[in-house]
């Protein structure tokens, strides 16, 4: 009879709408993703010293991504393999964000937030060091910088995605802005380094030293990272997302526009020896991209708080279509180029810290893991398409970028006379990338009207 009572007096006391750990996952409603937005979160507090673990795991993972070419030009020089086949080994890294995103969800809803980036980073910094002793082996830079770093990647990529949508709200956008920006930096800084260090040491003490590195720093900022509430999940896939118009166009939107993204720094430099300026020029073109897409990060991040994510979202896609449309094709000299890496490569970064806020604030916190992982599965045909002869369009940079989603540009500029030929050659890549982007744009403004057909509301 007590507890009984007791029992009686804890359903009481129970606030409305509450839900227990044991209750069942609750269905996608307009109501449910409204009240999901927690208003009550704090936008402050620990959720900082969560945002600095998440920009240095940003900074690793995206910094090595980011530099496979120059390690990759120099394991060409080495004799390893063919530049077609190591390119492979870079892509596959990259490709593992998209292609494990949807699992990568699930692991974070098992572990946890903490254990996830613990592991995530403990893979990178063991994949680099294991891939010092692979550097005679392609086979085995396969399996350990292409597999093992490819895993660790996903999962930070995830984790850092996800988590600071749960101590955000008001500043959610500056939140992810200060980590993407970390990663735009990480890029370019990690270039240089690494660029260093192979004229130093070699290949494979280069590996070593960045697998240390990433381990010494990333293991204690992995270790600031928490989750503060659980993220409830069905499954692998929340299929009810798919009945919200928003998400099936923003799936649909993220994965046309990872296309032309990586068109423009793989691009650059090829462009930029073509209008008579240097190898060295087009490389300092490369890095200033860089660091024009880690400022757009964070001055994306900053405007998602001001105007809404959607709106910002909307301008950073119109902005990249219009730079590639309008200023790219008539840049024959420095000046114009300067101004176009300067728009193009921080409307690119401003797509990346965007998009976990605008899944964020449309879907809720607690679903941004799982619809977070639906939407960068999408990302794969962006991310996988890579040919085989990058080596020969890219002869002429220093760094040997490569890029993901350039291969449909780089089979235009052939058709059309090749990166020898004039100028002229280079603008059906120029209007391919464009278009997409613009594509992307409309399709982002259908959401932004879905949302609220008023021009100047917070969305």
């Amino acid at each position: 009879m007590a507890e009984a009572s007791a029992s009686s007096i804890e359903l009481e006391q129970r606030p409305t709408g509450s839900r227990l750990p044991s209750d069942p996952p609750a269905p996608l409603t307009v109501s449910n993703v409204q009240s999901d937005l927690q208003p009550e979160l704090p936008d402050g507090g620990y959720g900082w010293a969560v945002i600095f673990g998440c920009a240095v795991l940003t900074f690793w993972f995206t910094g090595t991504s980011y530099s496979w070419g120059i390690l990759q030009a120099a394991l060409v020089k080495k004799g390893l393999s063919s530049a077609s086949t190591l390119s492979f080994v870079g892509s596959s890294t990259v490709a593992c964000i998209s292609g494990l995103a949807v699992i990568n969800a699930r692991v974070i809803r098992f572990l946890g937030a903490r254990r996830t980036a613990l592991l995530g980073i403990s893979l990178l910094g063991a994949g680099e060091i294991l891939s010092g002793f692979a550097t005679e082996n392609i086979g085995g830079l396969f399996v350990t910088f292409g597999a093992v770093t490819g895993i660790g990647t996903s999962l930070c990529f995830m984790v850092v995605s996800v988590t600071p949508a749960q101590y955000f709200n008001k500043r959610r956008g500056l939140a992810n802005g200060i980590v993407y920006a970390s990663g735009g930096f990480g890029g370019a800084i990690t270039s240089f380094a690494m660029d260093a260090l192979l004229k130093s040491v070699g290949p494979a003490y280069t590996f070593r030293i960045i697998g240390i590195g990433t381990l010494m720093t990333g293991l204690p900022a992995a270790w600031l990272i928490k989750e503060r509430t659980t993220i409830r999940t069905a499954g692998f896939i929340e299929w009810a997302l798919f009945r919200d118009p928003r998400f099936i166009i923003l799936f649909i939107a993220g994965a046309i526009g990872t296309f032309p993204l990586f068109v423009p720094p793989f691009f650059l430099p090829l462009y930029s020896n073509s209008v008579g300026l240097s190898s060295s020029t087009g490389a300092g073109l490369v890095a200033g991209f860089n660091f024009a897409s880690a400022l757009g990060r964070l001055g994306c991040g900053f405007a998602s708080d001001l105007i809404g994510p959607v709106n910002v979202l909307f301008v950073a896609l119109l902005f990249s279509a219009v730079s590639m449309l309008a200023i790219w094709p008539v840049s024959t000299s420095l000046t114009p180029l300067v101004l176009f890496v300067m728009i193009n490569g921080a409307a690119n970064g401003g797509f990346f810290s965007t998009m976990p806020t605008v899944v964020g604030t449309v879907f809720g916190s607690a679903r941004v893991s799982v619809a977070m992982g639906m939407i960068v599965t999408g990302w794969a045909g962006g991310y996988l398409m890579v040919r085989k002869d990058f080596f020969q369009l890219s002869r002429v940079c220093r760094f040997d970028f490569v890029a993901q989603g350039a291969p449909i540009a780089g089979y235009l500029l052939n058709a059309y006379g090749g990166a020898d030929s004039t100028l002229s050659a280079y603008h059906p890549a120029m209007f391919y990338a464009g278009s997409m982007g613009l594509g992307a744009t409309g399709l982002v403004l259908l959401v932004r009207l879905q949302t609220s057909t008023r021009f100047f509301q917070k969305v």
